[in-house]
């Protein structure tokens, strides 16, 4: 945002013009999100830098609407701070902090105000928060505390959070919105600032598409998913939409291959075979009659036989997807069989791993060399820990950096699963799901994931966006669950007959069902 800001103004798009705008667009999402003026008082607590610019616009702007408001100025202003005159002139109260030492008139306006715009640090934030702008976000939060229905509007980021890393100061409020100004900022699709933000809206104040092009790391949408949804030609038959591949369940497990093929089938992969030992096959079939089926010999009950590696790698031919890992289970011998079945991978196939699969890979030292062509893997948290050699703590704590150099190391699309999905690719693009769903934390919806990003890979897909449109769509099932059951009890299957509504809802109005 900052290389933005600095081209957008070598064009002609002054600061002022910036900050006018955004101002704006916040006034009016406050006004929709609060209605009518009457009986509202807003207080705009204001830092010293343009954060603070932006919440006089939005002040001066309610002003003008009707609301009753009042400006805190934490710190003191630019001696030719131009917005905060203009707010005076439309009437807004002003108290500076240093004409309440003991801040007692900002408890006053805290106690007696509807909403507070918090638009005291946004992100020139370098240091701690201290003195007086410390203690009035902590009186902001007293305040909250004993008052809950009291609604706090961050401009662009809560005060305290870094918008790279979302580290956040011990000071920095909980916001009901946080109303990220032109690009949404990383910071707040991280664990600590996802907690912080409430709802992100994302304002648009009048930058020039063409500026943010070269950006490399990009937010889900509607739009975006819908352009990328493989077309479906009237005329087409089912060899057109790609066949998959799946190395999937176990006797512990079987339910994991119904979930991933079922997935597939549902996101429009025209052929999906299971390959499976003979024993499993049984307990699968007559929950999956639409898929195929390979099976394999077995060395014992439920282990396939080791010379199935030569018997699933003679049936690839006419795949353009495989699939590993869902279900595969602990045992020493379905692991040597798997690596062995991904190290004679042909280098055209697409290959998504799953599961069991990282586990197995995660035990082999430069696992990711042992792999003939680049893959889409779909780790959790855990499953990223291990195949980075790292604690559980390190990968959360910094799962963007991960995730990107992770990539650019293995020369692998990675999906870091968990709230606000995480898709890298090689290349350092990098893309954010939307989406936080405590529903989605249940046993079986990764395979599902795998499952739905296989199918769209068989489409047509490249690995990336293949990677995440699944994404996103297996989210956006999830959401649709969520709000019509909450977000408790969500069982993986429920998921399965929502992807599809979820493909038609996108190509129909480009919009969340």
């Amino acid at each position: 945002m900052k290389r933005i800001e600095t081209e957008a103004e070598k064009a002609g798009i002054t600061a002022v013009t910036l900050m006018e705008n955004a101002g704006r667009a916040a006034a009016e999402t406050i006004r929709c999100r609060m209605g009518g003026a009457d009986g509202r008082w807003i207080l705009a607590l204001i830092g010293p830098g343009n954060n603070g610019g932006d919440g006089e616009v939005a002040a001066r702007c309610l002003a003008d609407w009707g609301w009753q408001v009042t400006l805190y100025l934490c710190a003191p202003r630019p001696a030719d701070d131009g917005n905060l005159e203009a707010a005076i002139g439309h009437g807004v109260k002003v108290i500076t902090a240093t004409e309440d030492a003991n801040q007692e008139l900002l408890m006053a306006e805290l106690s007696a105000a509807t909403a507070v715009i918090d638009a005291v640090l946004g992100t020139g934030r370098s240091r701690k928060t201290e003195g007086v702008i410390r203690q009035s976000l902590m009186k902001l939060s007293v305040a909250v505390s004993a008052r809950p229905e009291l609604k706090i509007f961050a401009m662009d980021l809560p005060s305290g959070l870094d918008a790279d890393s979302g580290e956040a100061d011990s000071a920095t409020p909980f916001a009901d919105y946080t109303l990220t100004l032109g690009l949404p900022k990383r910071g707040l699709y991280t664990p600590s600032g996802a907690e912080r933000a409430g709802e992100v809206i994302i304002l648009d104040i009048g930058l020039s598409e063409h500026l943010t092009l070269a950006s490399t790391c990009e937010l889900l949408t509607p739009d975006w998913a819908r352009k990328m949804l493989p077309a479906r030609l009237p005329y087409a038959h089912k060899g057109s939409f790609g066949k998959v591949m799946a190395l999937a369940g176990s006797l512990n497990y079987p339910g994991a291959a119904r979930l991933a093929c079922g997935a597939a089938v549902r996101t429009g992969a025209g052929l999906v075979t299971l390959a499976v030992p003979k024993g499993i096959q049984s307990l699968i079939a007559p929950s999956l009659p639409e898929v195929t089926y390979l099976p394999l010999d077995e060395e014992s009950a439920g282990i396939a036989h080791p010379e199935a590696c030569c018997v699933v790698l003679e049936s690839l031919d006419s795949y353009n997807v495989m699939l590993v890992g869902s279900g595969l289970g602990a045992s020493a011998k379905t692991k040597d069989l798997t690596l062995n079945i991904l190290s004679g991978l042909p280098d055209m196939l697409k290959l998504v791993l799953d599961a069991d699969a990282l586990n197995y890979l995660a035990g082999e030292h430069e696992w990711w060399k042992r792999l003939p062509c680049d893959a889409v893997i779909t780790p959790h948290p855990g499953e990223m820990a291990r195949l980075c050699g790292i604690s559980i703590d390190e990968v959360q704590n910094n799962r963007f950096d991960l995730v990107l150099s992770s990539a650019r190391e293995w020369n692998k699309t990675i999906v870091l699963k968990g709230a606000f999905t995480l898709i890298a690719a090689p290349d350092g693009r990098v893309r954010v799901s939307p989406f936080a769903n405590a529903a989605l934390a249940s046993a079986g919806t990764g395979d599902v994931l795998a499952g739905a990003i296989a199918g769209l890979l068989a489409q047509g897909n490249n690995l990336f966006d293949g990677a995440a449109l699944g994404v996103y769509l297996h989210a956006l099932a999830g959401e649709v669950v969520r709000r019509r059951q909450g977000d408790a009890g969500l069982a993986a299957t429920d998921l399965l007959p929502e992807l599809p509504l979820a493909i038609k809802t996108l190509k129909e109005n480009g919009q969340n069902p």
